[in-house]
């Protein structure tokens, strides 16, 4: 999926659960900052396009170990024994990232290394992706506005 989708995805479930969450700036900020790097792993990607990465993406082919659910557990461990505070944005936006992803044509490997692939049939840029990106979109509009009225 494009970012714009990950993005459009991620802040409507940003304004659904912002309710419930303490520290408000940080959650929103973690979140988002988390839904850009599952695809540090390509060299087309907003942070894959940074030099800094080229290491991991020569370790890491594109929606391989970065893109799952292992990595994805094995990073939100970490951050709640050591940073509780960023454990739940980040599991939020990186989780969304690959859930949304999981239902593209080239699917992801939600438990590396295994290689079974949850995969579906939404091709990224594509018609089905831009009603998807639409109705994030209208979601998150209907979220703003019901809590201003």
């Amino acid at each position: 999926m494009l970012l714009k989708t990950h993005l459009a995805i991620s802040i409507f479930f940003i304004l659904l659960l912002l309710p419930v969450v303490e520290d408000k700036i940080i959650f929103v900020i973690v979140a988002l900052v988390a839904t850009y790097i599952p695809d540090i792993d390509s060299r087309y990607s907003k942070l894959g396009r940074k030099r800094i990465f080229r290491i991991l993406q020569w370790m890491s082919k594109h929606r391989g170990m970065i893109h799952s659910y292992t990595f994805l557990l094995t990073i939100t461990i970490f951050l709640v024994l050591f940073i509780p505070v960023l454990a739940f944005g980040f599991f939020l936006g990186y989780g969304l990232h690959l859930l949304a992803d999981s239902f593209t044509i080239a699917g992801i490997q939600p438990f590396y290394p295994f290689k079974n692939k949850s995969c579906g049939i939404i091709r990224t840029g594509k018609r089905i992706e831009v009603g998807v990106f639409v109705g994030f979109i209208i979601g998150s509009l209907v979220l703003v506005f019901s809590h201003l009225l």
